[in-house]
C-alpha cells in the first residue's frame, strides 16, 4: 500500500483540533472518512469503515481518562493490520508503554504516540501517520528525552559512548537504520555497528522494527 490516499478515522474532542487535523490530512491527499469526539463513536466508525489508520486523543469522553487509548488498543486486536496515532497533550511515558505492550499475535499494523504540539509541525505529522499506516513505529522525541534524563537510566547509559547514545535515542524514536544514518550524516555500515554495540553493551536482545523500539523503551524504563 502506497502512502497516497490513506483511509483515515480521527477522533478528538475538540471541535477545532479536529477540524483542524482533517483539513491536515485532506490536504495531503488522505481521507478522513470519519471525524468523531468520543471513544463509543471511534469504535463505532473504525469497526464500520475499516481505515489504513486511527488517529486519537488519549483522554476522550465520558471519562476524559484514557478512553481513546484503551479503544485503540481494543480495536487493533480486532483488526491487526489498523495503524494507530495516539496523540497527548501531555508527556506520559507509561502510555506509550501500554500501546505498545499490546502488541497482539498476528499485529501488523504500525504504532504511534506523539505530544498534540508535533501536529503544529505539519509535514512530521503527516509523516508519522504515513509511517505509521506503512507498519513503522514512531514515538515522540521528547517522551524519548525524558527516559533518557532518568537517573537510573543515566547511570545504566555510562556504559555507551556519547555516539551510541545518539543512535540509542534515535532508535527509540523508531527510526530505521538508514534514516539514523541519513541523520547522523554517517553509513548505514556504521549505524550497524553502533546497533550492534548498544544491544551488547545494554544485554537487549536483538531485535526488529516494532520489537526493536519496545525492546529499547523497555530497557530505559527499567
Amino acid at each position: 500500500m502506497g502512502n497516497a490516499g490513506l483511509r483515515v478515522v480521527l477522533a478528538e474532542d475538540g471541535v477545532l483540533l479536529r477540524e483542524g487535523l482533517a483539513a491536515v490530512l485532506e490536504r495531503f491527499g488522505h481521507h478522513v472518512v470519519a471525524a468523531v469526539g468520543d471513544a463509543e463513536a471511534l469504535t463505532e466508525a473504525v469497526d464500520e469503515q475499516e481505515p489504513d489508520i486511527l488517529v486519537t486523543d488519549v483522554r476522550m469522553p465520558p471519562g476524559f481518562s484514557d478512553e481513546g487509548l484503551r479503544a485503540a488498543v481494543d480495536l487493533q486486536a480486532r483488526h491487526p493490520r489498523l495503524g494507530v496515532l495516539v496523540l497527548t497533550q501531555y508527556v506520559a511515558p507509561t502510555y506509550a508503554f501500554e500501546l505498545l505492550e499490546a502488541d497482539g499475535r498476528g499485529r501488523v499494523g504500525g504504532l504511534g504516540y506523539l505530544l498534540k504540539d508535533r501536529v503544529g509541525a505539519v509535514r512530521e505529522f503527516v509523516s508519522a501517520v504515513e509511517r505509521i499506516a506503512e507498519g513503522d513505529t514512531v514515538i515522540d522525541p521528547e517522551v524519548v528525552r525524558q527516559l533518557l534524563r532518568r537517573e537510573r537510566s543515566a547511570h545504566l547509559l555510562g556504559r555507551l559512548t556519547p555516539r551510541e547514545r545518539e543512535v540509542l535515542a534515535l532508535m527509540a524514536e523508531g527510526r530505521a537504520n538508514a534514516a539514523i544514518a541519513e541523520h547522523l550524516c554517517v553509513s548505514q555500515a556504521a549505524v550497524a555497528k553502533y546497533i550492534n554495540a548498544i544491544f551488547t553493551k545494554l544485554d537487549i536482545s536483538g531485535a526488529e522494527g516494532h520489537h526493536r523500539v519496545l525492546a529499547v523503551l523497555t530497557y530505559l524504563r527499567n
